[in-house]
This record gives C-alpha cells, structure tokens and sequence, in this order.
C-alpha cells in the first residue's frame, strides 16, 4: 500500500521518517510492501536533516513533495497519481495563543484540510489517520482520564478548530482514525522538552505551571503506534474484500500518549534531572501568573484503555520516554 504522511517536516512527521526506514517497521510495511511519501508545504529546515540523519539507523527518506492540503484538487491530484491507499495527518495549525488571532486560518488548517483528506480518502476507499488533541477538552472539569465518547468542551480557537476538523472527518464518512494526543515532544522543532533543556542550562532560577496536568507523549512512541494501526489495517483488509466487504471495524477516536500524569512543573524537575542541570531552581506556580490569551486544559489526562484494547497496544511509562529522547539529544 502507499501512505502519503502529511505535514511531514514536523515532529511526528519526522518521526515516521525515521520509522519507516528502520528494521523493526512491521513485517507488512517491510519489504517492498510499502511506500511512503513525505509531503509538507515548507522544506525541511537543516536542523531537522541534520537530526534525522544522527538518529537514522539506516537510510532515511529526507526528500519533501510539496503539497497544499488546503487546496482539494491539489489533494486529489496528487492521491490519484501516486495511488495512495492511506493519509497520515500530521499538519496541523498548532500555535495555542496566536490561534485566538488568527481563527480563519486555524479552521482552514484544522477542519477544512483534514475534510478534504477525508473526501479524497472516501473517494478511493483509503483510510485517514488523522492526529487531534486533548484541547478539544478543558471547558468542564474533571478529575478523571477523558474517554473518546466524552463531549468536547474547548476552551479556545485551537481547540475548537481541532474539534471542528473531527467532526468534518466523522460526517464525511471515509474510513478513519482519529488519534488525539497530549503535550508532544521529540528530538526535532520547538518543543516543551527542548524549550526546558535550554532554560534549565541557562537560567538560575526557574517558575513553571504546577495546576496545569497531562502526560508528556514523546512522538515516537506516538508514530510507533500509528504504524501498528496501518499494519493492523493492511493485514485485516484484504481478507475483509475476500469476504465481500471493505469496511474495517475498528474505525473511530481512540486516545493515544504515554501512560501516567504529571504537572509541566514535574516534567521540567524530571527532564533538568535527566540532563545534569541541577543547579537551576526550579519552583512551582500557578498558571494565571502568565498571562495567556486562552485558558488551557486545566486536567487533560487522557484514557487509553480503548486502543490498547483494541489493537493490543504496550504504551511506555512518561519518564521512559523522556529519559531516551534525552539521551537521544545529549549525545550529540
């Protein structure tokens, strides 16, 4: 099958990249059973192929086709040439307090994009995973893990937009995964992780959010499981078709990051811990002492007894995760 990944110069795209060119992909995606291509609408910056390239351990696909999911054609065009049987979605418009000034770009990044995905996709009978997050929470409060059925109650435009491009999906009807996640993380771009390994190394003193809580996801893992799903997907398939039928049963919104909870006060203390910066003071606050334009989640923690159930997921523990990615960046 031919998977086109989507947003491909970002965090998880890049760590599909380096997924898809390792030994330990699934035995159906190995082997010439499958093609990726990688699509973004930005090349990638030199920071990014110097990482992939470090963390490879074999070839890596690096090369970008330029594609504009905003634009239908374009997207039609583009899955009919190199007949793509499934689309990775992972761009997004991701900037929380720009999104509360910029809403017509944000829904037409987060709901009109994936809604075009998913008509191509229903057009071919191809699949759409596409990748949501736990802001579609946050508006009621809770004190428990967030199941899939749960109403989405966001509290901003980027949450909103990101429920939006859900429900698009959901009433198009194409075959499809939703995947939201929570506080992503890799080796690659901008992110909570690397943002602290900076300060923690420069600064004396340090005051981070400690009533804001979640679960740090690093995005490997999260590409990981995707390319699970794909394979569960490929294998289930085709005897399906022998059967008289297409439809895959495990279609729907499943909850997707790295098990256990945390404050952004605990991750910071973990990762200045993890990386030897010990000697910055690091001190919990309250999230109104920095001014935001949109009220975060205030509890987002999400359950994930649905996907592991249904595609026999093994999730790794936040610390794990984090103390490789670390690794991952301090070596070099």
């Amino acid at each position: 099958m031919n998977i086109l990944v989507t947003g491909a110069n970002g965090q998880l795209g890049n760590e599909l990249r380096l997924l898809a060119a390792a030994s330990t992909l699934p035995v159906c995606l190995q082997n010439g059973g499958s093609r990726f291509f990688f699509a973004d609408v930005t090349e990638a910056s030199e920071e990014s192929l110097s990482t992939l390239r470090r963390l490879a351990t074999s070839v890596v696909d690096t090369s970008t086709c330029h594609l504009d999911i905003t634009d239908l054609e374009a997207v039609r065009a583009f899955v009919q040439k190199e007949k793509i049987d499934i689309i990775i979605n992972c761009a997004a418009y991701t900037n929380v307090d720009a999104a509360e000034g910029d809403s017509e770009r944000a829904e037409l990044l987060n709901a009109k994009a994936p809604a075009n995905l998913a008509l191509v996709m229903k057009e071919v009978g191809g699949l759409l995973v596409h990748i949501s997050t736990d802001y579609v929470f946050g508006g009621d409060p809770y004190n428990t893990p967030c199941r899939e059925e749960q109403t989405g109650t966001p509290t901003g435009v980027y949450g909103l937009t990101k429920l939006h491009g859900e429900q698009a999906i959901q009433n198009i009807g194409c075959q499809y995964i939703i995947l939201r996640t929570a506080w992503l993380y890799s080796e690659f771009g901008r992110n909570f992780l690397r943002t602290m390994l900076a300060l923690t190394a420069s600064k004396p003193s340090l005051s981070v959010v400690f009533d804001q809580t979640g679960t740090p996801t690093y995005a490997r893992d999260l590409a990981s499981a995707i390319l699970a799903i794909i394979a569960d997907y490929m294998n289930t398939v085709p005897s399906m078709s022998s059967k008289g039928s297409s439809e895959w049963p495990y279609g729907g919104i499943y909850h997707y990051s790295n098990e256990g909870v945390c404050s952004w006060y605990d991750f910071t203390k973990v990762i200045a811990q993890q990386s030897g910066h010990l000697s910055c003071d690091i001190q919990p606050c309250h999230s109104d002492e920095f001014p935001s334009p949109v009220k975060r989640p205030a509890y987002s923690v999400l359950d994930k007894t649905k996907i592991k159930q249904t595609f026999h997921l093994s999730i790794p523990y936040w610390t794990d995760s984090l103390y490789h990615c670390i690794a991952n960046i301090l070596r070099h």
